[in-house]
């Protein structure tokens, strides 16, 4: 059984280690960013008929200009994302487990959403207007472990592009991606790399436990 290594931020590190620990793995937990609020100016909630939320980060480091939108439906993408939501008294009317873009799809093209958003984002789409309420701030000289012969947990593009400038080893080290562009972040050269075909934790969870599992080659 290989060691597991997760490397996102908190609170979500811990959260995907008690699904990793509840599946039988003992993960290692190294955070390689944190999150921390910014200082936004809130928009007028009259040019908007509901709020787009990506991450539980948002709702959870907003702040009091949250109080002002709160009457806004919301859009959120992933279980975790809602709950985050509903904890800070927004009403969620439409949850999504895939990504933005797919949630998006399914939603009136007609709809003005504002996106509660992390200063690193992708465009959602052009009825989406974003503001940045929270950042992900590398963690200067992170104790990252030798990962030789463990699995690693990638949650994000930079997270994987971080992995790749601080890992020594590759050629004995399996990368789990939470998706394609997290995965080709991480860059070439390691003993796997691969990525579940659902954006969620729990998806790439259940990838992780058969690298994990999975016979040496």
């Amino acid at each position: 059984m290989r060691q597991l290594l997760i490397l996102r931020p908190e609170p979500g590190a811990s959260r995907s280690a008690q699904r990793a620990r509840a599946l039988g793995l003992e993960p290692l937990v190294c955070p390689l960013f944190a999150i921390e609020p910014v200082a936004w100016n809130v928009q007028d909630p009259a040019q908007f008929d509901a709020l787009l939320l990506t991450s539980a980060n948002a709702p959870r480091h907003a702040g009091p200009g949250l109080a002002a939108l709160a009457h806004l439906p919301v859009v959120a993408v992933g279980e975790a994302t809602a709950r985050a939501a509903r904890a800070a008294g927004l009403a969620v009317v439409d949850v999504g487990e895939g990504d933005a873009a797919s949630l998006l799809s399914a939603v009136p093209g007609t709809r003005r959403l504002l996106h509660l958003a992390g200063e690193h984002r992708g465009e959602p789409g052009p009825m989406v207007e974003a503001v940045t309420v929270y950042r992900a701030v590398a963690v200067v000289n992170p104790d990252l472990p030798d990962v030789t012969g463990m699995v690693v947990a990638v949650h994000s593009p930079r997270a994987g592009a971080r992995l790749a400038e601080l890992a020594r080893e590759r050629g004995h080290t399996r990368v789990a991606a939470i998706s394609e562009a997290a995965a080709r972040a991480s860059g070439p050269g390691w003993e796997t790399l691969s990525w579940p075909a659902e954006p969620t934790d729990r998806a790439l969870l259940a990838l992780v436990v058969l690298l994990c599992q999975s016979p040496e080659p």
